[in-house]
């Protein structure tokens, strides 16, 4: 780590009153240790990608996306394939990647860790979905994707009420979603590496998971994920019953989570998904939190990889 430059998006995450005294301090922490380190702040949506390739061609080596996963899903998009490292350094409201490698809440002492970190080739998910415009496009991502219930509660996120009330809005629109929301049934067809041509199936619900510890209060979601896997750790409902979803949610809650006839987990390959014939539902698909689009969606782990750094006390 020679080069650094910080990304931060201005207008996001829990620390935005005293922003510009944390990253003064982040900035400090660096060059204290002889690195060169400058901050780049978003300027619009999308920015984030010409701002890094930017700082690239300047000659950094190292991006900290210091915000939540919304802001390292940017930095992901051009950084997986090149030898730049990213690091995470939780500035946002949900800060699940960071809570994945162990990272203190404190960006300061998050930084410090950094320092110690080792830069690891990491494989990372691809969803290819329809754009809200009908164009075909793909994101990676290193968190989750989604497809149904939790993608439709990133469209319905006011991103003004997700600054002020941080993460209780998500609890508080997920109680609205599962009091109100139909879970309308898609066919989506799993590859795993044990069957290679499956049938298309029923689903109402579809999520792909790449990290083992989300933190908050969904904490451990499905056991066997982990950043370091070349297949994708997945949860399938195969029911409409708001029941059974609760019933989930609370076994996860307790650790307690386990395959049943409504639910099942599975290690995937590849999964594709598309609507039923003659379905009019509505469908979104999300990543890292991250509104995408719709569906026909595909999600496979990429042939390329992110370089990532991971403190020493990062389980493998």
């Amino acid at each position: 780590m020679r080069k650094v430059a910080l990304l931060y998006n201005p207008a996001s995450g829990q620390y935005q009153s005293r922003r510009k005294a944390v990253l003064e301090n982040v900035l400090a922490v660096l060059r204290n240790q002889g690195i060169e380190a400058t901050a780049l702040a978003t300027s619009a949506p999308g920015s984030a990608g010409e701002q890094i390739r930017e700082a690239v061609r300047g000659g950094a080596d190292t991006i900290l996306a210091c915000g939540g996963d919304g802001t390292i899903h940017e930095a992901l998009q051009v950084l997986v394939g090149t030898p730049v490292a990213l690091g995470v350094v939780p500035m946002g409201t949900a800060n699940a990647l960071a809570c994945d490698l162990g990272l203190p809440i404190s960006p300061v002492e998050a930084v410090e860790m950094l320092l110690k970190a080792r830069p690891e080739q990491i494989p990372v998910g691809r969803v290819t979905y329809r754009a809200m415009d009908g164009t075909e496009r793909s994101r990676y991502f290193t968190v989750a994707a989604g497809i149904g219930a939790d993608a439709h509660l990133m469209y319905r996120l006011d991103a003004r009420l997700k600054r002020r009330f941080g993460y209780a809005l998500y609890v508080v629109e997920a109680l609205r979603i599962w009091l109100g929301h139909s879970f309308p049934y898609f066919e989506a067809r799993i590859q795993t590496q044990e069957e290679s041509n499956p049938e298309w199936q029923q689903i109402s619900q579809l999520l792909a998971v790449r990290i083992s510890d989300f933190g908050g209060i969904l904490h451990h979601l499905i056991p066997g994920a982990a950043l370091h896997n070349r297949t994708i750790s997945l949860v399938s409902f195969r029911t409409r019953s708001r029941w059974r979803y609760l019933l989930f949610t609370l076994a996860v809650l307790f650790g307690r989570q386990g395959n049943s006839s409504a639910v099942k987990m599975q290690q995937a390959t590849v999964v594709e998904c598309r609507f039923l014939n003659g379905s009019n539902s509505r469908i979104f698909v999300e990543a890292d939190g991250e509104l995408l689009g719709g569906m026909p969606v595909k999600i496979e782990i990429a042939t390329e990889t992110l370089t990532l750094l991971m403190p020493s006390n990062t389980s493998r």
